[in-house]
C-alpha cells in the first residue's frame, strides 16, 4: 500500500475561481453538459458550501446559486441531478450542524443530504458525530467518505459511529474480512473510484485495485470518477478501462447501476423510473461506452 497523495493542486486552483454566483452558475450548467456527453441521467452533485465565501457569498447563497444552476441546466440537457452538501473532516460540530440545516431546508428543492469529507487520516470523528445522530433523528440521508487515505478501520468507525449505509471510496476494506462481513451485514454501498484512487497513489496499477474482490465477495458498488475535472476521466473511460482489466459484462455494469440506484438519495417515484430504464437496458447487447446513469461523488451510474 502506497502513501495516498492528500489533495489535487488542480481542486485548489478550480475552487480559487469558484467564488462567485456567476462562476458557480457556469460551472454547475458546464458540468450537467458533460455528464450529457457521457450519457449520463442522474447525477448526485457533492460540494462544501462553505468553501465558496471568499468574495463574499453566504453558504445558503451558495447552495441557492447552484440549485438554480442545476433546474437551469436541466432544461438544456437531460440529466436529472441532487445535491449532497459537504461538511470536512477539519470542521467542528456547529459548521456540521449549518451543512445540516441547509440540507434540511432546501430538502425539497434539490439537496439529497450531507456528505463527510476531507482528510481521514488527519482528523477523527468525535465533531461529527453529533451532526450525524441529529441527521438520523430528522430523516437526512447521509454518507461519508472513508477508507481511501487509511484502512479498513475508517470504514468501519464510519459505519458504526456514523450510522452511514454509503461510503465514498471505502476500498481498503478488502484489507479485513471482519470489515467486509459489516458492509454486507449493513447492506452498506461503496461509491468506488479506481483511477482516482490510482491517480493519488492509493494502489499502484488498475490490475491492484481491489475493485473486483469486492464486488465477488458480496458488497454493494458502483463505478464513479470521484473528481471528473482533476481525474481527467469521465465514465465511459473508467468502464472502459474496467472492461478491459477485469472482464466486466454487461451483466456487471447493469448490476452495479442498479446497486447506485438502490443507494442513491432519489425520491421512491423517480429511483423506480431510473431502475426500470436500467432493466430495460439489461435486454440490450451490450452496456458500456454508450450507456450511463451517473450518481456521487458523484455517485455514478450509466444507462
Amino acid at each position: 500500500m502506497r502513501q495516498p497523495r492528500r489533495l489535487f493542486p488542480l481542486s485548489r486552483r478550480a475552487l480559487a475561481l469558484l467564488q462567485t454566483g456567476h462562476a458557480l452558475r457556469i460551472a454547475t450548467i458546464d458540468l450537467l453538459r458533460q455528464l450529457a456527453d457521457d450519457n449520463v441521467i442522474y447525477a448526485e452533485i457533492r460540494f462544501a458550501p462553505h468553501l465558496h465565501q471568499r468574495d463574499g457569498l453566504r453558504s445558503e447563497e451558495v447552495v441557492e446559486i447552484v440549485l438554480a444552476a442545476v433546474n437551469e441546466g436541466k432544461t438544456l440537457y437531460p440529466v436529472e441531478a441532487r445535491l449532497i452538501l459537504c461538511t470536512l473532516r477539519p470542521d467542528d460540530t456547529a459548521q456540521g450542524f449549518e451543512i445540516l440545516a441547509l440540507a434540511e431546508k432546501y430538502a425539497a428543492r434539490g439537496v439529497g443530504g450531507i456528505d463527510l469529507a476531507g482528510d481521514e487520516a488527519g482528523y477523527g470523528l468525535a465533531e461529527h458525530i453529533p451532526v450525524f445522530r441529529r441527521a438520523a433523528d430528522r430523516g437526512i440521508n447521509v454518507t461519508a467518505h472513508a477508507g481511501e487515505a487509511t484502512g479498513a478501520k475508517s470504514v468501519e468507525e464510519v459505519v458504526t459511529e456514523l450510522g452511514v449505509r454509503r461510503v465514498g471510496h471505502g476500498v481498503r476494506s478488502i484489507e479485513d474480512a471482519a470489515v467486509i462481513n459489516l458492509l454486507i451485514d449493513h447492506k452498506v454501498h461503496l461509491e468506488v473510484c479506481p483511477s482516482c484512487n490510482i491517480q493519488i497513489d492509493v494502489f499502484r496499477t488498475y490490475a491492484d485495485h481491489p475493485v473486483e474482490r469486492l464486488r465477488k465477495s458480496g458488497v454493494a458498488l458502483s463505478i464513479n470518477t470521484d473528481a471528473r475535472g482533476p481525474t481527467d476521466l469521465t465514465l465511459r473511460q473508467e468502464y472502459q478501462r474496467i472492461e478491459a482489466t477485469f472482464g466486466w459484462t454487461r451483466r456487471d455494469f447493469v448490476a452495479a447501476s442498479l446497486a447506485a440506484i438502490n443507494a442513491s438519495f432519489l425520491e421512491e417515484s423517480l429511483r423506480g423510473k431510473f431502475t426500470h430504464s436500467l432493466v430495460e437496458l439489461s435486454g440490450e447487447t451490450e452496456i458500456g461506452p454508450s450507456s450511463s446513469l451517473e450518481i456521487p461523488t458523484t455517485n455514478q451510474v450509466r444507462t
